[in-house]
């Protein structure tokens, strides 16, 4: 289980796990760094993800990866989230797009299923670049104690499809922006 943070974290880490996308790197560590006003560090994962890949379902868990991620922060204050390129999966859902712990200090998110391709569409990267900060940002919002919002244009809306990621904002309503501000 997860400690509870007392402060708020001198630093989000940005840990990149299995060849994550080179172009989103740069723009998701900005948005990181703007919308909560914590600097950001770039790592690589020194772990190798296939410790959580599930032979069976051909996915990786998320719950295994977010346990590793853990292991890769120094200080206990701070956040960490992975950014990664393989289907995740926690064994109650089908898939996740990303997982975090709930007022903790680790959140996964992967583009595995935002991008067009994996629908058999044509590729779009600036609405997967979208569609991943707003994943990023929305499991980060977790890590800062935050639940699904029931408003639909609020970043902590919850998501089951790429279509209800592409109808929300990537910010925060007032209210969850007033409950971050509190933490």
């Amino acid at each position: 289980m997860a400690e509870k943070v007392t402060s708020m974290p001198s630093t989000i880490h940005l840990a990149l796990i299995h060849h994550p996308n080179p172009e989103a790197v740069e723009f998701i560590s900005s948005r990181i760094s703007h919308v909560f006003k914590i600097p950001v560090k770039l790592q690589h994962a020194s772990f190798d993800p296939r410790i959580a890949f599930d032979s069976r379902r051909q996915q990786y868990d998320s719950t295994v990866l977010l346990a590793e991620l853990l292991k890769e922060i120094q200080n206990k204050e701070d956040k960490i989230i992975g950014l990664t390129d393989v289907d995740l999966f926690i064994p109650v859902l089908t898939f996740v797009f990303g997982e975090a712990q709930l007022n903790g200090n680790a959140a996964i998110a992967s583009y595995y299923r935002l991008r067009n391709a994996f629908y058999g569409l044509p590729d779009n990267p600036d609405l997967v670049l979208h569609r991943l900060e707003k994943e990023v940002i929305h499991e980060m919002g977790h890590t800062f104690n935050l639940i699904h919002c029931p408003n639909y244009r609020c970043v902590m809306q919850a998501s089951t499809s790429v279509d209800e990621i592409d109808l929300k904002t990537g910010n925060f309503c007032p209210t969850c922006l007033e409950k971050i501000r509190q933490e």
